[in-house]
């Protein structure tokens, strides 16, 4: 079931500074911001070799990433996606397992316009999983 990893996603209180680290500390492709508002985020994607990394700022006040910052305020590791060739395959099999899908166990629309998921932490030894169809 599981594919390639898509991208570490990183919690940041300032979207612009923690792009500027990967871009001039590191010489990382830095892409643009993207609102994400369906789910409470501003992304920007840095562009590696083999994978990405997923920086996410808080986009208002129900924003699950501020949420998350007010427990960690230096941010941090958020998630981490896996790619998966069919989504709703993916998600029975893993509730017949047990597994606990995170909203209303539909899929929304993710920040590279595919269908997401999101896999409860305490199923997945303390890691918030994000599926990702491909």
């Amino acid at each position: 079931m599981i594919g390639r990893l898509n991208h570490v996603a990183i919690a940041v209180k300032d979207l612009e500074k923690a792009a500027s680290v990967y871009k001039n500390a590191l010489g990382a492709k830095v892409g643009p911001p993207l609102k994400q508002p369906e789910h409470g985020v501003t992304v920007i994607f840095i562009e590696l070799p083999n994978t990405k990394i997923e920086l996410l700022e808080p986009l208002g006040e129900n924003s699950p990433i501020a949420k998350f910052l007010e427990k960690a305020p230096d941010g941090g590791i958020h998630h981490v996606c896996y790619e998966v060739e069919d989504i709703m395959a993916s998600r029975d099999q893993l509730r017949a397992q047990g597994a606990r899908i995170l909203g209303d166990g539909n899929p929304k629309i993710g920040a590279h316009g595919k269908p997401v998921l999101f896999l409860h932490p305490k199923d997945f030894c303390g890691t918030l999983v994000e599926l990702e169809q491909v």
